[in-house]
């Protein structure tokens, strides 16, 4: 198996990890968590640098590759939503808009078509990241005495309920928002997928 695909697998692999050092009650498991996030996250970075310079594209790899970016990020959601940080309404949203159209591109790739991605899905794709290591970071910084002490105003206010949901819905609007773009975009090839054929 070519380096790249390995490294979609160690990116699932580091998923659960990631889930398990997250939700833990122990601090410094906690903060292991952020470092295990950031590596799974230079995989995906990396592997798609390493396809794309030496033509390590394969069918496997156009699959995975973005269901693995997929099941990390919506493992992220998912554990903020575990912790009571953000609604399980917006995490549903997101988890149902990004999987849709990954295994919808997945299809189309199969059938022999392409779903060009889009500005405005990497833009959302960048925001939901940010978001991620925001509340990441702030989460583990909160966990470390040294930082913490002496700063819980700034904690606090970092860590605002109303802050953090105003940030959350943004980003659940513009994830449903581009997918349903996504879609109407390219309706044309959808149709021709799911409805000639039959």
């Amino acid at each position: 198996m070519i380096l790249p695909n390995q490294l979609t697998i160690l990116r699932i692999i580091l998923t659960p990890i990631f889930l398990y050092l997250f939700l833990s009650s122990n601090p410094l498991l906690n903060q292991i968590s952020l470092a295990v996030f950031i590596v799974a996250a230079l995989t995906d970075w990396y592997d798609g640098w390493l396809a794309r310079k030496f033509n390590y594209i394969t069918n496997w790899g156009k699959f995975w590759d973005p269901l693995a970016d997929k099941i990390l990020t919506s493992t992220a959601f998912v554990g903020f939503y575990i912790i009571g940080m953000i609604p399980l309404w917006m995490v549903i949203i997101i988890l149902v808009r990004d999987f849709v159209i990954t295994i919808l591109r997945a299809y189309a790739d199969y059938k022999g078509n392409t779903f060009p991605t889009s500005l405005y899905a990497k833009w959302k794709t960048f925001l939901q990241m940010i978001f991620l290591y925001y509340l990441l970071i702030i989460r583990t910084c909160e966990k470390i005495p040294q930082l913490y002490n002496g700063n819980e105003n700034i904690f606090k206010m970092l860590f605002d309920p109303t802050l953090i949901f105003i940030i959350m819905l943004f980003v659940t609007i513009i994830t449903l928002h581009s997918g349903i773009t996504y879609i109407y975009n390219n309706k044309n090839l959808i149709k021709r997928l799911f409805i000639d054929q039959n």
